[in-house]
């Protein structure tokens, strides 16, 4: 694992998680309406979910763990190592569904679900992160 690499996504994923929290309003309606935020929100959201795929790539490289088939799968062999629970690996995996329909279908986002997404998950990005410091550590 590069230190150096894993340090400058994390400061990367601080930098998306900011702006997200910054820029999200407080009523899920200002978001429907407001294709700026929109925006905004759904990059740095689907960025954060890139980050931590590529973070966590970077762990399982470290390892002695199949490499996963998919983005999900990075999750599960985190959790499978026992360094992620398996409600936060779970709740990553649903992000990656997140970060593909932001992706590949971004007419198909539910405004209403991201802006739960930002009210009521944003810390699993932050947990994910203080758990990669300690790894490094």
């Amino acid at each position: 694992m590069d230190r150096e690499v894993v340090e400058q996504k994390l400061e990367a994923l601080r930098r998306c998680l900011q702006r997200i929290e910054t820029k999200c309003p407080p009523e899920a309606d200002t978001l429907i309406t407001d294709f700026d935020l929109q925006d905004i929100v759904s990059l740095n959201l689907s960025r954060a979910v890139q980050l931590c795929v590529d973070i966590g790539a970077h762990l399982i490289s470290g390892m002695d763990v199949p490499p996963p088939d998919t983005m999900g799968q990075t999750f599960d062999r985190l959790a499978q190592a026992g360094i992620l629970s398996v409600a936060l690996a779970l709740s990553l995996k649903k992000a990656v569904g997140f970060r593909n329909i932001a992706v590949h279908n971004y007419d198909a986002i539910n405004w209403h679900i991201v802006h739960s997404i930002v009210k009521n998950h944003l810390a699993d990005f932050t947990e994910f992160a203080k758990i990669v410091v300690n790894q490094l550590d």
